[in-house]
């Protein structure tokens, strides 16, 4: 005969609690439903369900360690002093040692932690869609939403019903909210149909909700739009979502926000670009511009001579703020040099002259590329 003991893995000297948390991992492992390709887990599955069965009762346990298996027949303590004579009596010590006390429980639950709740769920989540501007975007901003949710009757308190007199518990679960059927080796519990799950019946409902327990209403909700958010962002407002069922909690608001382009700005992740226009001369001689940024202020930039179209200038810290806190982005400053069109007679003038007194170093990208393709002609 084995050792209870040895089966579960434990010492003599075990505690209540190691004797439960090793039948826990056992029975997990060997349990049928876990293992119908290997006929040999269902033997062990009853083997550490009779260890667990004599262990765990201080009284058996006592007979056992004095008298051992011999000592249980002998006391009349039925099938624990010589193995479970069918599998539906080692489900139920599983079912009890998992909480389900040998009532309606499913074993599922206890298998893979769903919470039994009569009915208990969580509310439906929503969405909605807000646009905000491109200043908003960078400073941040509170906005005011109308969100058509189902919320919690006034009247009944989610209850449903008009009285409390007029809650019964249902006959059918007797309270579960589950109804529970074992079929040789496989436990199975299914949603009770009486009372979809609840435990309770109403017999009067609830005039305003119709037994429903929740109402249809328009509720303002304040949302933080903090500064740096992006494009296509989303929000999630906890519990400002449909309102539970049974009890459970409200679903969420998730707000996904639409930012408006910028005529003069263009967002690349925290930074921002903006085209400076620049006049020959300007670029020619170099000169000092204050620039506009995102944060309704400007900088000074001073542009260097000889500075040519798609010269980039950066400044630190002018672009937009992280939306997790991370600091902040910069502003590039990107050059567009401007030729200059309708000209006076006066200017053709002097750009003639220009013209006539201009070398090939006055020019070098120009150079360049002239004898780039003279030695491609050449070859």
């Amino acid at each position: 005969m084995a050792d209870y003991y040895q089966v579960l893995g434990v010492s003599r000297n075990a505690t209540s609690e190691e004797i439960k948390k090793a039948y826990r991992k056992l029975a997990l492992k060997y349990h049928p439903d876990r293992n119908q390709n290997d006929p040999s887990s269902a033997d062990q599955f009853k083997k550490v369900s009779e260890a667990y069965e004599t262990l765990s009762d201080d009284n058996k346990r006592k007979i056992y360690d004095q008298y051992g298996e011999e000592g249980l027949k002998g006391a009349g303590m039925g099938a624990s002093g010589g193995g479970f004579s069918s599998m539906e009596e080692a489900l139920r010590t599983f079912m009890g040692a998992f909480g389900g006390g040998g009532g309606g429980g499913s074993i599922f639950d206890s298998f893979f932690g769903f919470e039994e709740g009569h009915g208990m769920h969580q509310g439906a989540h929503k969405k909605v869609s807000i646009t905000i501007s491109f200043e908003e975007a960078v400073k941040g901003v509170d906005k005011e939403l109308a969100v058509m949710n189902t919320v919690t009757c006034s009247q009944c308190h989610g209850t449903g019903a008009a009285s409390p007199k007029s809650i019964q518990k249902c006959t059918t679960c007797h309270g579960q909210g589950q109804v529970f059927q074992t079929r040789g080796f496989f436990s199975m519990s299914s949603t009770c149909p009486s009372c979809h799950g609840r435990g309770e019946i109403i017999t009067d409902p609830c005039p305003s909700c119709y037994g429903s327990g929740k109402v249809r209403k328009k509720q303002h909700v304040t949302v933080h739009i903090p500064p740096g958010i992006d494009n296509d962002m989303q929000i999630k407002m906890k519990g400002f979502g449909d309102a539970g069922e049974g009890g459970g909690a409200a679903g969420d608001l998730y707000v996904f926000v639409t930012v408006q382009p910028h005529d003069t700005f263009k967002r690349e992740g925290d930074d921002v670009y903006i085209d400076l226009p620049l006049s020959f001369s300007e670029a020619a001689l170099g000169c000092k511009k204050d620039v506009p940024t995102p944060h309704e202020n400007t900088c000074r930039v001073s542009i260097p001579e000889g500075t040519q179209t798609d010269k980039i200038f950066r400044v630190k810290g002018k672009g937009f703020p992280n939306v997790h806190g991370r600091g902040i982005g910069d502003l590039l400053i990107r050059i567009q040099v401007e030729t200059p069109v309708k000209l006076s007679a006066k200017q053709k003038e002097i750009l003639k002259t220009f013209a006539d007194l201009e070398t090939p170093a006055n020019h070098p990208r120009k150079k360049g590329f002239f004898d780039k393709v003279k030695d491609f002609f050449s070859t």
